[in-house]
């Protein structure tokens, strides 16, 4: 029994690992192994016999069990300070930059140009995706021969067969929010109304859904020349330009009267836009003067009040701004698109910190 305790324990001070230890376990006091072996021949022994050889048995038994159990503790012991010496941490020291979930495109122009005009005086509007026939059309003196009206061109809510309430759309552009201001807040008047249209088209740079932003401004004494420089002032701002040349073309919208579309000068280097400078021009956006009818239709008296308003894609401006070739692109939920072309979510745009960094 002395060269069994001897053997046993020196055995298991030796194990390195658990498998280690489950094997002299199963050698010593196992079914086969030589303790168990040994416990079974007591019932060969005379009674004097058990009483010597008895108690020896059990208390090296025990011992063995004993030894097993503290040489366990210690190789987990060992194991944990191991894996904690592996994974420890100086919480001293600076956190990794890690960035938090990623800004869309449009979010982040929204905000850049709702920071623009905010700081020339305009407020932020919005209104129902889902609009009346009378505010998308009607009151913004669109005929109802327009194209515009037509199906192919706009979504009209489902009705009954007998329905004679006014149809419902999904508004075709955020200018049904001006009447909707104009109604809620009389004159004077200065708003920009960002949000989600629709119109049925699809391609490379139209989408069923896109996103505008109209600005109004209402006064006594507004305008083309008050419509030029805010146009001009937030070119610059936007684009983050020094100066910024703009080009009125006349045109014609039902709901301003004189309209114009404004280009900007630019150029393209190597397919990069630069704008203010260059010989190429490029349209950005519609503008004019409010149709008295359409001051009429907010409430307002054209003959005491005029103002003027425009409007222009935040997804376009957002491509030229940011090099995004594709329009579709913005409504794919790609996860790796946005890690490539969104904002970090704590950065937030403003004209004194910078609007894009």
């Amino acid at each position: 029994m002395d060269d069994l305790r001897n053997t046993y324990l020196g055995q298991i001070a030796a194990a390195k690992d658990e498998a280690t230890l489950e094997d002299i376990r199963l050698a010593a006091l196992g079914k086969k192994g030589e303790i168990s072996l040994k416990m079974r021949e007591l019932g060969k022994m005379s009674p004097e016999e058990r009483q010597i050889f008895g108690p020896k048995l059990n208390a090296l038994k025990d011992e063995v069990i004993a030894a097993l159990a503290a040489k366990k503790a210690a190789l987990a012991d060992s194991a944990l300070d191991a894996r904690l010496a592996e994974g420890w941490l100086d919480v001293t020291k600076p956190a990794r930059p890690r960035r938090m979930g990623s800004i869309h495109p449009i979010s982040q122009v929204t905000e850049e140009v709702t920071a623009i005009f905010a700081d020339m005086g305009f407020g932020v509007a919005e209104g129902p995706r889902v609009e009346t026939d009378w505010y998308n059309f009607d009151a913004l003196n669109i005929p109802g021969h327009h194209p515009a009206r037509a199906e192919m061109d706009t979504f009209y809510m489902h009705r009954a067969a007998g329905d004679d309430r006014p149809p419902h759309v999904l508004r075709t552009h955020t200018s049904p929010v001006q009447i909707r201001s104009m109604l809620d807040q009389g004159a004077p008047l200065r708003v920009i109304c960002p949000g989600g249209v629709y119109r049925a088209d699809y391609d490379q740079t139209h989408t069923p859904m896109f996103h505008q932003v109209e600005g109004l401004a209402v006064d006594k004494d507004i305008s083309m020349a008050q419509l030029k420089w805010v146009l001009e002032e937030f070119v610059k701002a936007f684009f983050e330009v020094d100066d910024v040349e703009l080009r009125f073309r006349a045109s014609h919208f039902p709901f301003t009267e004189p309209s114009a579309e404004v280009d900007i000068r630019c150029s393209w280097d190597g397919g990069q836009l630069k704008v203010g400078e260059g010989d190429d021009w490029l349209e950005i956006l519609g503008s004019g003067m409010v149709h008295p009818k359409v001051l009429q239709a907010g409430g307002i008296d054209p003959t005491q009040y005029q103002g003027f308003a425009f409007g222009m894609g935040i997804d376009r401006i957002a491509m030229l701004k940011y090099g995004i070739p594709d329009l579709r692109a913005f409504f794919d939920s790609d996860l790796r698109w946005l890690r490539h072309y969104g904002f970090a979510a704590l950065d937030m745009p403003s004209l004194h910190a910078g609007l894009s960094r």
